[in-house]
């Protein structure tokens, strides 16, 4: 065991550090001399003035008006850009119909079923400014509020642009979300229009929308108007005077509208994450910092070049699509690729096929995608030619190590930079992770703060942990950091700032640095697991579980235990092909012990076909925690699959 381990074991107050990752991966050559980015004094520049450096980023974007003032910042409170204005919308089409791209791809587009479009710069460019006009003409104008309930089609992203393009701010709500869900958040953002759809396509099923949307209207007394998308036909009742079809507004609109001079602080947009308890939490964003933390990340994180095929799997149902969908790639002018369904559908092939199709050469996922892809077979990329990759990146939760190279391996033909990113839907753009033309990688680890961006690791008292595990922090304010909670500031200190009484950004995530100075991710703090005494992180004990060849996705939760204090109980999900049988649970906990260390063994494991996940795919730990220690279920509301976590339950109860 090392000195940090014997360190980290030894504090109550901070995160153990269990599992060792030795493998490492530096730029090949050939990558480094083509990338936009490779002199490593990026980061010793960046650091000697943080604000001198955001401001030189911020000068790509085009301004109506410059800053007479980079930062003003008395915590928690950040304000970017003082007196600088300029517009989202204007950044993402306008300029780049002057600058010569009107001709060039801005989005292909496939939908589920296999129907194709493809939108130059000069056709979004058209259908925002109409669009504009049209959501003017219903009398929405500057700082009113705009839901958006749409499936992954052109017309979210028009949406988007139009919006701020008159300055009205957005919020979409994920199309999987229940009426109740939408309701909520229309009546929190008290919106005055909203933007929906007669139906969405998911496994070959149509999803409701206008018809949820309407159970939603029942009590949304704010919402004036609404505007319904004509995706597929469906049958659909419109409410006369206050539904308008989307397609007649667009036709019957004028083909300019003057974009709006927002000043930097001007609000975006609004989007709700869900915390453990209360009401889901209105993320506010802001014109100016928000776009070149965007801008600037896209550009930087992923090497963007003018030939790419740009691909983010995310919906733009959640920040992920927001930064690196819409605002991220289109303030660069990138080609970007939008796909409407699942992974799975027809078959376990779709990604595959659509990167071959298109000739995709940037593919940025999520690791639970990529332990499906696992879990389903290396034969299904197997059947595509994805020599057109040539960069990769993971995003939404820490990537276990196996899952890291198997990616590398089975996707990237051991050829591709892949760049494991982290941040939140509060930072607005990534904070930690490799510059693929500079950064020596390690699978699993995020590794170091982007440039410009300066972060911690602190123990309960704030003392800061060189070589650990504890409580992840950011200590300078940056451009795209959340401004506020909508409607609820104290709430925004009560999260994000109590804990250290101000003085630092708290994340809510544990992480671990290594003598190298990498970040390790290891989940919500929440999520630590107290076993007699040693904190544990349910990351490491998971990429253990996955470590073994016969395991594609693993949960580890803490139960009570009179003597321990916890116990750890794991769910598993094994490769197809493979049973749980011939004493597996047993090869499992062996593994465990292997890999990090006997105080780490699961006392128990339950296998499942799947494990319960949020729409965004993340592990809802919380009700596996109630299912292990027999508790009633919680709210199921937002899971993918409900019926899943009843499976879970009556699996434990027969074991």
């Amino acid at each position: 065991m090392t000195d940090s381990k014997k360190n980290a074991e030894s504090s109550g107050k901070t995160i153990d550090v269990l599992l060792e990752e030795g493998r490492t991966f530096a730029p090949a050559k050939d990558f480094v001399k083509q990338a936009n980015f490779s002199d490593p004094a990026l980061y010793k520049e960046a650091g000697k003035d943080s604000v001198a450096f955001w401001e030189k980023c911020a000068s790509k974007l085009d301004w109506f008006q410059k800053w007479n003032k980079a930062l003003e910042w008395k915590a928690p409170d950040a304000k970017w850009f003082i007196g600088g204005k300029l517009n989202a919308s204007y950044n993402c089409v306008d300029r780049h119909i002057k600058n010569g791209l009107r001709n060039k791809a801005a989005l292909i587009w496939e939908g589920e079923p296999g129907d194709k479009r493809t939108m130059t710069y000069w056709d979004l460019y058209r259908e925002v400014n109409k669009f504009a006009n049209g959501l003017k003409s219903l009398g929405i104008k500057k700082g009113d509020r705009v839901a958006i309930y749409l499936p992954m089609i052109p017309e979210l992203a028009v949406a988007m642009l139009a919006c701020s393009r008159i300055g009205a701010v957005h919020s979409v709500v994920f199309a999987g979300f229940s009426p109740e869900a939408l309701k909520d958040r229309i009546n929190d953002m008290e919106a005055n229009l909203l933007i929906t759809a007669d139906g969405g396509y998911r496994r070959g099923g149509v999803i409701p929308l206008k018809n949820d949307a309407d159970i939603a209207l029942s009590d949304t007394p704010s919402i004036k108007h609404v505007i319904v998308v004509n995706r597929g036909g469906f049958k659909t009742d419109m409410k006369d005077g206050r539904d308008h079809w989307y397609h007649e507004l667009v036709d019957a609109a004028e083909a300019f509208c003057e974009p709006e001079h927002m000043d930097s602080e001007d609000m975006l947009f609004t989007l709700y994450t869900s915390g453990t308890t209360g009401k889901p939490k209105g993320i506010v964003h802001t014109t100016g910092g928000y776009m070149t933390g965007a801008y600037t990340t896209t550009k930087y994180v992923f090497d963007l070049k003018d030939d790419d095929v740009y691909w983010c799997t995310a919906d733009i149902g959640w920040v992920t699509g927001h930064t690196y969908i819409v605002y991220g790639p289109l303030s660069n002018g990138a080609t970007v690729v939008m796909y409407e369904g699942a992974p799975d559908w027809p078959d376990k092939s779709r990604f595959w096929k659509i990167v071959e199709d298109y000739g995709v050469t940037i593919f940025y996922t999520a690791p639970t995608a990529i332990r499906a892809f696992m879990r389903w077979g290396v034969e299904y990329p197997a059947k595509h030619d994805l020599s057109t990759l040539r960069l990769l990146g993971t995003v939404g939760e820490p990537i276990n190590p196996e899952a890291w190279m198997w990616y590398h391996k089975n996707i990237g033909g051991e050829k591709c930079p892949i760049v494991d990113t982290w941040w939140q839907t509060e930072t607005g753009c990534i904070l930690i992770t490799p510059l693929p033309g500079i950064t020596t990688t390690k699978p699993g680890s995020a590794t170091v703060p982007f440039p410009g961006i300066e972060a911690d690791i602190l123990d309960e008292a704030g003392n800061s942990i060189k070589v650990g595990g504890g409580f992840l922090v950011i200590t300078k304010p940056w451009p795209s950091m959340i401004r506020t909670i909508y409607g609820d500031h104290d709430r925004y200190y009560e999260t994000y700032w109590k804990k250290y009484n101000g003085k630092y950004y708290f994340t809510g995530d544990g992480a671990k640095r290594d003598e190298d100075g990498f970040f390790w991710l290891l989940g919500r703090v929440d999520d630590v697991i107290n076993v007699a005494g040693h904190r544990l992180s349910t990351m490491e004990i998971e990429s253990a579980l996955v470590d073994h060849p016969d395991v594609a996705e693993s949960a580890a939760v803490g139960v009570n235990h009179e003597i321990k204090g916890q116990s750890i109980k794991a769910f598993v999900t094994l490769k197809d092909g493979v049973e749980p049988g011939d004493g597996m649970e047993k090869k499992l906990k062996a593994h465990v012990v292997k890999m990090i260390g006997a105080i780490a063994r699961p006392e128990s494991i339950i296998f499942s076909a799947e494990l319960p996940k949020t729409r965004s795919g993340k592990i809802m730990r919380r009700l596996l925690k109630d299912i292990a220690e027999g508790r009633v279920l919680g709210d199921t509301s937002t899971l993918a699959d409900p019926n899943v976590v009843e499976a879970l339950k009556e699996k434990y109860e027969e074991d």
